[in-house]
């Protein structure tokens, strides 16, 4: 061990709350993307990793230097999450196999840029580990197969390493990936692997995006029909709310864009989170005087098309960095 890495291992066992401070905020952007991995929830995650470094300052002294500072707290961060799972209070029914991600209540969408602040590593932000369909999938797995799964897949760990962090034996640690693989196997969309390791949208997503920001402003029904596949889905969690084809989900647009039960004026706003193309929508209703957020559709597109919409609750507004009227 190098000594400047001595000299922070005892800094940090002794108390130096300067220190650990600096060497824990370095880290804080990239356990937050874990413990989004684990948790599916951005405002979870966000107290989970809260939990992880007070978790760690309090037992500063077990950090003994044979690991590294970082993966000690992924260790840290692992395990609050499992407790935060096994907890009564926020215990989690397993999402059965054949529900559409609009079951998975929890589930919010995750900023772009704060996944670039999660590190130069391209393992830990790339589209493939952090799309909503990934994120979705992996909560159908109990939670100590996700966090296998999630630290041997994800961040790369032997399984030895896993399973020195989750204290288990080498053999359970390879017969949980195994059955989390074939899980996720049934679960993923068969063009998943077309992502390779994007780390944001293409241009022909931008170029879908920004006729889909234009036509929402406009409220022009036509383009909007033209922009959806035949076979798209709109799904809406937490509420369970899932409508499958063209036809049903400009049935649920019309009334709001057309009519004397128009919501009023709109301003669409481009976004981009879990790597993926997004717009924040923003009305401003008759006799209003500015516009209020509705909510964040994320978007996935495919040959051109719009596959699949997924509309959030604007909860994560102040992270996205956009106001709460325009």
């Amino acid at each position: 061990m190098h000594e400047q890495d001595l000299h922070a291992v005892e800094a940090v066992r002794s108390g130096d709350a300067a220190v650990f401070g600096e060497l824990a905020e370095r880290h804080r952007p990239e356990l937050r993307v874990h413990c989004y991995r684990m948790l599916g929830s951005f405002t979870d995650a966000e107290d989970l990793v809260q939990e992880t470094l007070l978790r760690a300052w309090r037992r500063r002294e077990t950090f003994a230097g044979r690991a590294t500072f970082r993966a000690w707290l992924y260790k840290i961060a692992t395990h609050a999450c499992l407790d935060f799972l096994d907890s009564p209070a926020h215990r989690r029914e397993l999402v059965p196999a054949d529900a559409p991600l609009a079951e998975v209540a929890w589930l919010q969408p995750y900023p772009d840029e704060l996944l670039d602040a999660a590190g130069p590593d391209a393992a830990l932000i790339a589209r493939e580990t952090i799309e909503l369909a990934f994120l979705a999938a992996i909560q159908h797995l109990p939670p100590r197969q996700r966090a296998v799964l999630i630290l041997r897949d994800v961040a790369g760990w032997s399984a030895q390493e896993t399973a020195d962090a989750l204290e288990l034996t080498v053999a359970s640690v390879k017969s949980a990936l195994q059955r989390a693989r074939a899980t996720l196997r049934d679960r993923l969309p068969e063009r998943r692997a077309d992502w390779g390791t994007a780390t944001g949208p293409s241009e022909d997503e931008q170029a879908v995006l920004r006729r889909y920001v234009r036509a929402s402003q406009e409220a022009d029904m036509k383009t909007l029909a033209a922009l959806l596949r035949e076979d798209a889905r709109q799904a809406m969690p937490p509420a369970a709310l899932v409508f499958d084809g063209r036809a049903a989900i400009l049935d649920l647009w019309r009334p709001v864009y057309e009519g004397d039960g128009a919501w009023g004026e709109w301003r669409t706003v481009p976004v981009t989170v879990n790597r993926m193309p997004a717009v924040v929508n923003y009305v401003r209703k008759p006799g209003a005087t500015a516009f209020t957020p509705v909510n964040i559709d994320v978007l996935r597109i495919e040959a051109g098309l719009i596959a699949e919409i997924t509309t959030f609750a604007p909860e994560i507004l102040p992270a996205l960095g956009l106001p709460a009227t325009l």
